[in-house]
C-alpha cells in the first residue's frame, strides 16, 4: 500500500476497486477536479486486471493503492482485509469526505473504515433495493450496511430516494440520477467518433462481428453468484439453442474469469456444433470501450449483471435480465428490460421474440426518458459535495 500527502487540508477521498465502481465513479472524480477540489482516488486491489485500463481511459490514475493479499478466499477474509488497508490509508489523509459506489465490498468496508474514523460518507448509487437479502448475495446485504453509515446519499432515481426513505437513513438524499449515464454517453462518443474518423479502438471481437457478415449481434455476461451451478448451465444451453434456432445471429460471451463461470460455459459451447462455435465468441472480460462499442452494435442484450442494465437502457437497447428479482426495477417498468430468470426456455423464448421481432415480448415500448438521468449525475453530484466543503478548499 503507498500512501501520499494531501495537498490541501480539506479534500475528497474516491474509495473503488472494482470495474463497475471505477466506471460509475470516474465521472464524479473528474467533475470534482474540475470544481478544483482535491480528490484522491484510492483503488482497494479488489479487481486488478480489469481496473487499469479504466483508469487509464477515464484519466484519473490512483494516488492511493492497496495490494491485496488474499490468503484467504472468503468474503470474510476479503472483509477483514479490505476494512484494515482503507482505514489505513483514510487515516493518512484525513480527507473531509470518503466517497463510495454501490454495494462491492470494497464500497462497504470503505463507508464503514471512513464512519469508525468519523469521516462523512457520500454513497453514490445509494437506495437500490431487491428486497431479499440474499439476492443478489452480499451485494444486498452491503447497500443496507452503506446507507446506515452514510451522510449524503445520491440516489440515481426516485424510487431508490423512497427506498431509503422508508428505511429512515441518517443524512441527506438527493436524487441525481446514475453516473452510469455519463461514463457510457461519454464512452459511447469516443468509439464513434473514433470509428468515424478511421481510427477505431482496437477491438478484435467488433471486428469479427463485422467480419462474419452476420445481422444481428447478441452479447451475454454472467457473473452473479447466485446463477453459479445449475442456473449457469441453463444460461449457456439457452445461448447454444438460440444459435442453432437463429442462423444470422451471432453471440459474443465476455467470460468472466471464476473458474465456477468458465468451466460451465466453455463446456456448452465445446458440445455444440462447429457452425454454431463459429458464431459464438468467448472472449476474456473487455476493456471499456470495447465493451461500450460492441453493445452499441447489439440487436440484444442477455446479461445478470447490474450495471450492463444501466447502460443499455441508456443505448437504447433490448435488455433481458437473466434473474428473478432486480434492485433496478425501473429497467423494467419503463419498458426497456424484462426478467426472465435463468430457465433455459424462457430465456430462449424471449430471446428468440427480440431477435424476430426487434421488441421484447409482453413489454410497451421503452419510454424516451431515461430513468436513470441525462447523464450529468457526476456534475450535481460534484456541486452538493462543494456546498458542504470550506470556501478554502475550493
Amino acid at each position: 500500500m503507498s500512501t501520499s500527502n494531501p495537498s490541501s487540508s480539506f479534500s475528497v477521498a474516491a474509495i473503488m476497486g472494482t470495474r463497475p465502481e471505477i466506471i460509475k465513479m470516474a465521472p464524479v472524480v473528474l467533475a470534482l477536479r474540475a470544481r478544483g477540489i482535491t480528490t484522491h482516488v484510492l483503488h482497494t486491489g479488489q479487481h486488478e486486471e480489469m481496473a487499469w485500463p479504466l483508469y487509464e481511459f477515464f484519466g484519473i490514475a490512483p494516488q492511493e493503492v492497496i495490494r491485496l493479499k488474499r490468503e484467504v478466499a472468503t468474503l470474510p477474509a476479503l472483509s477483514s482485509e479490505l476494512m484494515s488497508a482503507i482505514g489505513s490509508t483514510l487515516a493518512s489523509l484525513k480527507p473531509a469526505v470518503a466517497l463510495v459506489h454501490g454495494d462491492t465490498s470494497s464500497a462497504a468496508m470503505g463507508a464503514l473504515a471512513a464512519s469508525y474514523l468519523q469521516i462523512p460518507v457520500g454513497h453514490v448509487e445509494a437506495g437500490l433495493r431487491s428486497g431479499r437479502i440474499s439476492e443478489p448475495f452480499p451485494e444486498e446485504i452491503n447497500r443496507s450496511l452503506i446507507g446506515r453509515v452514510s451522510q449524503w446519499h445520491f440516489a440515481p432515481t426516485g424510487q431508490a430516494r423512497d427506498n431509503l426513505e422508508k428505511e429512515n437513513v441518517p443524512g441527506e438524499v438527493s436524487v441525481v440520477g446514475n453516473t452510469v449515464v455519463d461514463a457510457v454517453l461519454l464512452a459511447a462518443r469516443h468509439v464513434r467518433k473514433q470509428r468515424a474518423a478511421g481510427q477505431p479502438v482496437a477491438n478484435p471481437d467488433y471486428q469479427w462481428f463485422v467480419d462474419s457478415g452476420l445481422r444481428q449481434l447478441v452479447l451475454v455476461t454472467a457473473h452473479r453468484r447466485e446463477n453459479w451451478g445449475g442456473p449457469m448451465v441453463e444460461i449457456a444451453q439457452s445461448v447454444a439453442r438460440l444459435l442453432e434456432q437463429h442462423p444470422d445471429a451471432a453471440v459474443i460471451w465476455p467470460v468472466h474469469l471464476n473458474p465456477l463461470v468458465q468451466d460451465v460455459v466453455r463446456s456448452v459451447h465445446a458440445a455444440t456444433t462447429a457452425e454454431v462455435q463459429n458464431r459464438w465468441r468467448l472472449t476474456a472480460p473487455l476493456d471499456y470501450a470495447p465493451m461500450v462499442e460492441i453493445m452499441d452494435a447489439a440487436q440484444l442484450l442477455l446479461t445478470d449483471s447490474g450495471g450492463i442494465q444501466e447502460e443499455g437502457l441508456s443505448l437504447h437497447k433490448p435488455l433481458l435480465v437473466m434473474r428473478d428479482v432486480t434492485e433496478r426495477p425501473e429497467v423494467i417498468t419503463c419498458g426497456a428490460g424484462l426478467l426472465v430468470g435463468t430457465q433455459a426456455e424462457r430465456i430462449l423464448s424471449a430471446a428468440s421474440h427480440v431477435l424476430a421481432t426487434g421488441q421484447l415480448p409482453g413489454q410497451p415500448p421503452a419510454t424516451v426518458d431515461n430513468p436513470f438521468g441525462d447523464g450529468s449525475s457526476g456534475v450535481q453530484i460534484a456541486a452538493a459535495i462543494a456546498r458542504h466543503l470550506p470556501p478554502s478548499s475550493l
